[in-house]
């Protein structure tokens, strides 16, 4: 989701145009997703399954071909055979399948053409497959642990949330120097700041309400840095993505937040993130222990 760039003040009338439907997407989108969060791992591997068919129909697509047909259908197969043995609790397998298959799709797509005569983007197709499935192989593998998984997942979006809530009105209402002009010229220095610091403050929080211990609260507050900066890279390899595919949006799936990878650019960037610290941690572990 990207952070907005800020205006003067004879613009300020436009400044938060589009805030009531980000508002209205976000409350309908928002409580399903935690609920299936805290319901546990099928309901949210059902919500995964979901989600990873929205972003590679939207990544088949930006690429200028059909998900139904040869070669954008190998990406969803790749990833969704993938995310099956990852809800199978074998993730080696999972992740082993995923390069195969990354590999099969860019060997295959290289000798088709589309329609305009021009050649299939392999290489851009079998980088959907990696980019999209290694996020849902984390994300399912999170959750999965029956001990951490909800307390981790939960943190995980929590601050995924408050990075971009925070770069958005924080690059608003104060604008200055952009970050990256060259790839998002609406992106700003305050709005990453003001992201950073409120994902620091949110995770610091969620650990407080699961576990209140104050050692906790610093470890909290410095992992969720780590996965606030992923967040904002998701971000910006978004608007790259988009730069490249001459695209505003990934699709017009969620009014005021355009598709979903657009919505989920920064869980995408922060999910393996967080997969590998709980893996480095151990089963049962919260990520700021």
């Amino acid at each position: 989701m990207a952070q907005a760039e800020g205006v003067s003040g004879a613009d300020a009338g436009k400044r938060w145009r589009d805030l009531k439907k980000r508002a209205i997407s976000a409350a309908i989108l928002g409580p399903g997703a935690l609920l299936c969060i805290w319901l546990g791992a099928l309901p949210w591997t059902v919500l995964m399954a979901v989600a990873m068919a929205g972003l590679v129909w939207e990544w088949v697509h930006l690429c200028g071909l059909r998900s139904r047909a040869m070669p954008g259908i190998a990406v969803p197969v790749a990833v969704f055979v993938a995310c099956a043995f990852a809800v199978m609790e074998m993730p080696a397998v999972a992740l082993a399948l995923l390069v195969a298959g990354a590999i099969a799709t860019w060997a295959g797509a290289g000798w088709v053409r589309r329609r305009d005569g021009r050649p299939a983007p392999a290489l851009w197709l079998a980088f959907g497959v990696l980019y999209i499935g290694i996020a849902g192989i984390s994300l399912i593998e999170l959750r999965h642990d029956n001990d951490a998984g909800r307390a981790n997942v939960l943190f995980l979006i929590a601050v995924v949330w408050a990075s971009d809530i925070g770069a958005y009105l924080v690059g608003r209402m104060v604008g200055g120097p952009k970050l990256a002009p060259a790839i998002s010229p609406g992106k700003t220095w305050s709005g990453a700041v003001g992201g950073l610091l409120c994902c620091m403050l949110v995770g610091a929080l969620t650990a407080a309400w699961s576990t209140p211990l104050r050692d906790d609260m610093v470890k909290a507050a410095l992992i969720a840095a780590l996965l606030g900066i992923a967040t904002q890279v998701g971000d910006l390899l978004e608007s790259a993505f988009k730069r490249h595919f001459n695209v505003k949006d990934s699709s017009a799936l969620i009014p005021g937040h355009g598709g979903l990878l657009d919505r989920l650019d920064g869980l995408i960037a922060a999910a393996p993130v967080a997969a590998l610290m709980a893996l480095s941690m151990g089963y049962g572990v919260v990520l700021w222990r």
